[in-house]
């Protein structure tokens, strides 16, 4: 699914750019993926784990997603990279086709800047122009007060725990936490 393009201020003057990532954006998803997976541990995914993702693999994901009818990946350019990455998803099986699922990340240094709340408000806005979308799932990692600041803000609920579900390199166990965010 492609969203329409457009710009936005971000919070320290620079013009940010959000839309659909295109096959000429490819590389810089693989460069976006690799940052950003070093730059915290609430990432699911350690940097060393992303060199499955190679050119060839990342412009058929963007083209498999921008023309899907149950997916979309909204990213956040600026400088000339990509910073930002919010991607929605739903199945179309009928007993769980009412559920629309959400992961986000943006860049370390473009944090504070408005990023998330405007890549997550485009993914509801997707889930909400589903009238089988009842409900948006996501998880946050133990620790990431950011992350669930955020995810309170746009009007998701803590409904679960999951004991013990990331361990890091250190053998630190942290558990994970699901929140809904009910559309209808």
């Amino acid at each position: 699914m492609v969203i329409d393009k457009f710009n936005f201020k971000l919070k320290d003057g620079r013009i940010a750019t959000v839309c659909s990532p295109e096959e000429k954006d490819a590389q810089n998803m693989i460069d976006y993926l690799y940052k950003s997976a070093g730059e915290t541990e609430f990432i699911i995914r350690y940097p060393e784990e992303c060199s499955k993702y190679t050119l060839e693999k990342e412009i058929e994901f963007i083209n498999r997603v921008n023309n899907s009818d149950n997916e979309a990946v909204v990213v956040c350019i600026a400088d000339e990279k990509v910073v930002g990455v919010c991607g929605i998803s739903w199945s179309n099986n009928l007993k769980t086709k009412h559920r629309a699922r959400i992961g986000i990340a943006i860049l370390k240094e473009f944090w504070n800047q408005g990023i998330g709340t405007v890549l997550m408000k485009e993914a509801i806005k997707i889930a909400e122009k589903n009238k089988d979308i009842i409900q948006i799932e996501l998880d946050f990692v133990e620790g990431n007060e950011r992350a669930k600041a955020l995810y309170e803000k746009m009007g998701f609920k803590i409904v679960g725990i999951k004991p013990n579900a990331i361990r890091l390199k250190n053998g630190t166990l942290l558990n994970e936490y699901s929140m809904i965010k009910e559309i209808r």
